[in-house]
Formats: structure tokens, sequence, C-alpha cells
């Protein structure tokens, strides 16, 4: 049994894989980034999180996903949001019943008054 569990994990995997491969083969070009909100300060490039393995529930999937997110852009602002992310937005594969989540986001926070 931990031996048909182990192959289903790694075509899910490979799924996944393909998956992502396919999307950067149809030539999809990256969006142009929006102009900084006003107010706000932007730092680097866009972050990427996602929730560790595949998750039954979409939802939880995207939660994980911008958890994950969420700890890397307070590494680089404390104060950062999901809400106050700049060209941020969630993508996830399905196989089958499970789903994994990857958040992007450029971290942003407010600025201090002059």
């Amino acid at each position: 049994m931990k031996k048909i569990a182990s192959i289903y994990k790694v075509m899910l995997s490979g799924a996944v894989l393909a998956a992502m491969s396919f999307q950067a083969e149809a030539g999809q070009t990256a969006p142009t980034p929006s102009p900084t909100p006003k107010g706000f300060e932007c730092r680097g490039e866009a972050l990427s999180g996602s929730g560790a393995g595949f998750k039954s529930s979409q939802e939880e999937s995207e939660e994980a996903a911008k958890a994950n997110w969420l700890e890397k852009a307070h590494a680089i602002y404390p104060d950062a949001t999901w809400e106050m992310a700049k060209d941020s937005g969630i993508q996830c594969v399905k196989q089958g019943l499970y789903s994994k989540c990857f958040a992007n986001g450029i971290p942003c926070h407010p600025k201090a008054p002059d």
C-alpha cells in the first residue's frame, strides 16, 4: 500500500511540473508591472509562496500559499499583508481531487510620513 501511495505522489508531482512547464512554454508574457500605489513603498521582485504538498480543498491550498508568501514578505517588511501586495495573484493546479496553489506578489507597506 505504501508503494502505491508513493507512486501516486510521484505522479501528482509530475503533473504539477508538467502543468507549470506547459504554461511557461505557452508563451505567456509577464504582465506589465503596475505602478506603486500612492502612500506605499514596495521593494524587490515578486515573491512566490506555496503550501506544503497538495490539499484536498482549493481554499485550504490558497490559504497555505498566502501564508507561505506572507512569511517571506515579513522578512522584507514586518507589516506587509497580502492585501497590500503589488501585482498579487494566485495560481492553482488541480490533480484529481487535490490542488496546489502558488501565491505571487511584490511586498509593500505604508510609507513613513515625511
